[in-house]
């Protein structure tokens, strides 16, 4: 794609360039362009585009007083650059330019207006008051990327059933584990989209994708399991994410969605629309969503067990709260392994707490037992040998 440098230029952010992106690609099918004004009239009426469910208009409307001052100036065929971080990524024809209810839009997608609500106060500061709509052009190579992905390793493993998972794994869990298999069992191949965040975090994606892919190469049949990232930005951060999930899944070619009962946004979605609405706006011949059971540790089974099929009350239940893992893990405690896994908590930790241990290392170098021969150790080795000394039961 040769772009020129042009006298306008509206400026986005990386978020905004990726949902440009998966739209021109399909991925958000049938949406497949920026709406104008009475095409998205219409969609906050209806909630139908092309006679489909889509829960709110397809828009592109930036802050800043740069991109204010630009898009009041643009005439009908004017065309702008778009530009990130200072490189131009793509350019936009201009069919119009509109006014928009910033509000009405925050509560269409997050269901509230609340600026208390990370979703809404994050959206709200780069969410302009006019939206520009036309033909645009943008690289949309790293979606052919996954989806060439996709189809590459459902030949080679003849799949005739995808299932797709949507998962953050920060950090992956025993709870994830369990679905993961769960929906393996089911299907012929299963699709892990790693979250991909816009936001600095701890748990980078590098670090995300380093547990779960050592957890596919080790204890699953990884010619059946395929990790890919998935950009996940705000418009899947709100509560018609698991529509919006089933969508993409869907158009990047899976067959299914696993999605677990705590799901986000899947309980906002039976209050607003009835028990099975969900189901029943996306479920097709071609596709269907498949919810999980909620999964606890119970201490009377001594395993990890659904709640469903448990005869023990919740106060014997240990549930696998992600944010409650996180923050064992930042303040740098070892989850217990009906938790998570051993192998995963040394990752993650020996990244989150770098060369804490080096200095006890070098003092105490026997301190564990070993198979006599010498092994080199480093933080990682070190995380699960201290596991393996909590695991001993004759003294407990």
């Amino acid at each position: 794609m040769e772009l020129v440098k042009r006298d306008k230029a509206l400026y986005i952010d990386k978020e905004a360039l990726a949902t440009l992106a998966m739209a021109k690609e399909g991925i958000l099918f049938p949406v497949d362009k920026l709406m104008n004004s009475s095409e998205s009239l219409e969609v906050e009426k209806s909630l139908l585009y092309k006679e489909e469910f889509f829960p709110f208009p397809f828009i592109l409307a930036p802050s800043g007083r740069k991109n204010k001052i630009v898009l009041k100036s643009l005439k009908k065929d004017d065309i702008v650059n778009l530009v990130v971080d200072g490189s131009i990524c793509g350019e936009l024809k201009v069919e119009e330019v509109f006014e928009i209810d910033r509000l009405k839009r925050i509560e269409k997608i997050f269901a509230t207006t609340d600026p208390s609500h990370p979703g809404v106060k994050d959206t709200l500061k780069r969410l302009g008051k006019y939206a520009v709509s036309g033909e645009y052009s943008v690289d949309t190579t790293f979606v052919k990327n996954i989806k060439n992905m996709i189809v590459k390793q459902k030949k080679l493993v003849d799949a005739k059933k995808v299932t797709a998972i949507m998962i953050a794994a920060k950090p992956l869990h025993r709870g994830h584990e369990r679905m993961i298999r769960i929906a393996l069992d089911k299907a012929d191949m299963i699709v892990l989209f790693l979250l991909k965040p816009y936001k600095k975090d701890k748990f980078s994606y590098e670090l995300r994708e380093e547990a779960l892919r050592y957890y596919v190469d080790n204890f699953l049949p990884k010619n059946r399991v395929l990790i890919v990232p998935f950009e996940n930005t705000y418009i899947f951060a709100g509560y018609n994410n698991v529509f919006l999930d089933s969508l993409a899944a869907k158009n990047f070619g899976c067959d299914a969605i696993s999605v677990g009962q705590n799901h986000s946004g899947i309980g906002m979605f039976y209050d607003k629309y009835g028990t099975n609405s969900i189901v029943d706006r996306f479920e097709r011949d071609d596709f269907s969503i498949e919810v999980s059971n909620e999964y606890v540790y119970c201490n009377e089974c001594k395993t990890l067990v659904s709640t469903k099929t448990c005869p023990h009350g919740s106060h014997h239940h240990i549930s696998y709260i992600s944010e409650f893992i996180e923050e064992i893990m930042i303040q740098g405690l070892l989850p217990p392994t009906i938790l998570v896994r051993k192998e995963i908590s040394a990752i993650f930790l020996s990244s989150l707490h770098k060369n804490r241990w080096k200095k006890l290392i070098t003092k105490y170098p026997n301190f564990f037992p070993s198979s006599g021969l010498l092994e080199e150790m480093d933080d990682k080795k070190f995380y699960q040998k201290i596991i393996g000394l909590h695991q001993t039961v004759s003294l407990t």
